[in-house]
């Protein structure tokens, strides 16, 4: 095979953006790139080694010998290293063999921008190239209405591995496998987007993705990249957005990934108070080195660019806005102001969100941020950090806890499930119910419900039904959707047979009614992070355990009325005041028999009584059934307007 030829896709701008940390699409640059010099075709290989002493390619198409194929460093101090080879073909196998200036070391990195990489336990890169043709012209077309924050957004979170498993070889479906039965089902359940937790290459299973090592890689587990791209389009076809759990917090230590790349501490942060992360046993990036910067923003950029991502959901965001994130005094410095915040960390959120909101019409990014830190998502332009969303993890803990209370006693935890309303609107909040919900003796969901069978299942139908009425998009975790006795286990199938057993089956048809609810009635997401879309009728009866409240969308006709009855108690004859005179008709319930509730009689329609309740000049009467949810709205007639 011939020898390396010097050639380079970079120009000048290119080498300023790059070190200016301004450089958002290295992928175009960096790594390997079938490409024809001369007439001959072959591949250009560019790394960047800024300490290294001598960098070679070495793959399968040189017997893996180092020095065949050596790379030219740049001229201009970037510590770029290419050339371009002619005869490397697609599919051909390589990786960088880095002599370092310390202590001479010599060490097998993967590609950190290789767009394919072979299935673990093996470590090398394939060249690979992306020519897949897009059939989702119409859905990216409308996707700017249709994933706006006024519109539902419904999130069913998946694990690739443990989602279902073709029984017949033992083993997880593949990408093209998925495009069918995972499209299918999310449809049929109705949600409107599905989340993929981690998908970039990652070495080790336990992980769950969240060690990754080829970041610009789908893991080839399940296939090869353009089989992605057809589960993607699939999904976009059948009108679900797909989110991608993406991981700028820490990397793993592996021999061929990110650390210690050239031999120096390229890009972890060289203080181990900032660039060692003691609760997973990893590196942390150093956010405030420009190039390090260019390789993130360029990471998240080319997962909504080449792959059509409808959003990032970004992980462990408190990870990396803290410097004493699990450390003890002592183990962490102070900002230069004297704080604990990491300011180089907040510049590249605000950054990273710019550019991507600046480039991409209609996407969202969704920060996992347990923390009050202000305005997560509030706008760059007024300070925040520019998310669109941030989980709602206070809502999570409290309702978790209250919920799994016996309902004798949830009299006395009254506040416990109405606190969230007095922050529900200082940020864009999604309600996660996610796989950390369901791990480490946790127990599922359905496992933290008390009571008999029957109870732990009504239970479950109301926490559902409470959650889609409550302020904020949803998330809900899979198995959750069907009452999964078990905690989940990556290693696994979920557990399908339960739906051969009715309760199961009607948790799982509960759920894409409140789907189909929440994407039907305007009141329920028009205003979901706007305080004018909440209005308490009653928060303070304790003592019955109920609560009434409406949700409201632009137009006074979409109010939605809701009411909870938190315990096995039917509430015969209980009255509630009304926002307005006129009929009101029943649009859900919880305890219908369909979903294996109760079948406690409820009325379809309710005339209001010019009697004053609740400070309301209008009231009526109801029969609540047992740990269930009504929703009714008003009958809109020419009568009453």
């Amino acid at each position: 095979m011939s020898k390396v030829i010097a050639h380079s896709f970079f120009s000048e701008f290119d080498i300023n953006l790059f070190k200016s940390g301004k450089h958002y699409r290295l992928y175009d640059k960096l790594g390997a790139h079938l490409t024809e010099l001369e007439g001959e075709k072959g591949v250009y290989f560019a790394v960047w080694a800024p300490t290294a002493k001598a960098v070679s390619v070495i793959g399968d198409f040189n017997y893996w010998i180092e020095g065949e194929h050596p790379l030219n460093v740049r001229w201009d101090e970037s510590g770029i290293w290419e050339g371009f080879i002619p005869g490397v073909q697609k599919g051909s196998k390589y990786k960088y063999k880095i002599h370092s200036h310390n202590n001479d070391i010599k060490t097998e990195k993967a590609d950190p921008f290789a767009f394919r990489c072979e299935q673990p336990p093996n470590t090398a890169s394939i060249v690979w190239d992306h020519t897949y043709d897009w059939k989702d012209d119409a859905w990216m077309k409308k996707r700017k209405k249709t994933n706006q924050l006024d519109q539902p957004f419904s999130v069913y979170e998946v694990h690739l591995g443990s989602w279902m498993h073709n029984t017949t070889e033992n083993r997880p479906l593949s990408y093209l496998e998925l495009a069918k039965s995972l499209t299918e089902y999310v449809k049929e359940m109705n949600f409107t987007h599905v989340e993929f937790m981690p998908i970039m290459e990652y070495p080790y299973d336990p992980s769950w993705g969240y060690q990754l090592t080829g970041y610009f890689a789908p893991t080839s587990r399940f296939g090869k990249p353009e089989d992605f791209m057809l589960l993607v389009d699939e999904l976009h076809a059948n009108g679900i957005g797909v989110i991608l759990d993406w991981v700028p917090s820490h990397f793993p230590e592996d021999a061929h990934g990110l650390g210690f790349f050239d031999g120096s501490h390229l890009y972890e942060h060289p203080d181990r108070r900032k660039g060692y992360h003691p609760d997973w046993k990893s590196l942390i990036f150093n956010y405030g080195r420009n190039e390090v910067r260019s390789f993130l923003i360029s990471n998240a950029i080319f997962w909504l660019d080449r792959y059509h991502a409808d959003g990032l959901r970004v992980d462990a965001v408190a990870s990396m806005l803290y410097l004493d994130y699990s450390r003890e005094d002592g183990e962490w410095e102070p900002n230069e102001f004297g704080g604990r915040e990491n300011l180089d960390t907040i510049s590249f959120f605000k950054e990273l969100n710019t550019e991507i909101y600046s480039s991409f019409e209609g996407v969202q990014t969704i920060a996992e941020e347990s923390t009050s830190f202000p305005m997560v998502s509030k706008p760059t332009y007024i300070g925040g950090l520019g998310f669109g969303m941030k989980w709602m993890m206070g809502w999570m803990h409290d309702t978790l806890e209250y919920f799994k209370k016996e309902p004798i006693y949830r009299k006395h935890h009254q506040n416990d499930i109405t606190f969230s309303m007095t922050y529900a609107f200082t940020e864009n909040f999604m309600l996660p119910l996610s796989h950390d919900e369901v791990v480490y003796g946790k127990h599922s969901i359905l496992g933290r419900m008390p009571g008999d069978e029957w109870q732990r299942f009504a239970n479950l139908r109301l926490l559902y039904s409470y959650m889609y009425t409550h302020p904020g998009t949803k998330l809900l975790f899979q198995g959750g959707e069907f009452g999964q006795h078990e905690e989940w286990n990556f290693q696994q199938s979920l557990d399908w047979h339960l739906l051969e057993h009715d309760y199961h089956k009607g948790i799982k048809d509960l759920v894409s009614s409140l789907n189909a609810l929440y994407k039907k009635e305007k009141g329920l997401h028009e205003k979901q992070f706007d305080a004018a879309g909440f209005e308490w009728i009653d928060y303070n009866d304790a003592e019955n355990s109920v609560l009434a409240y409406l949700r409201k969308g632009n137009d006074e006709k979409d109010t939605v009325m809701v009411i909870c009855n938190m315990t096995p108690m039917p509430r015969e004859n209980y009255r509630i005041g009304l926002p307005e005179k006129g009929k009101y008709r029943l649009i859900f319930n919880s305890d219908d028999a369909e979903f294996l509730g109760s079948g406690f009689p409820v009325k379809k329609q309710y005339t209001s009584e010019d009697v004053p309740w609740q400070f309301r000049e209008q009231s009526a009467v109801f029969n609540l059934p047992p740990l269930a949810m009504i929703a009714l709205k008003r009958v809109i007639s020419k009568e009453n307007g």
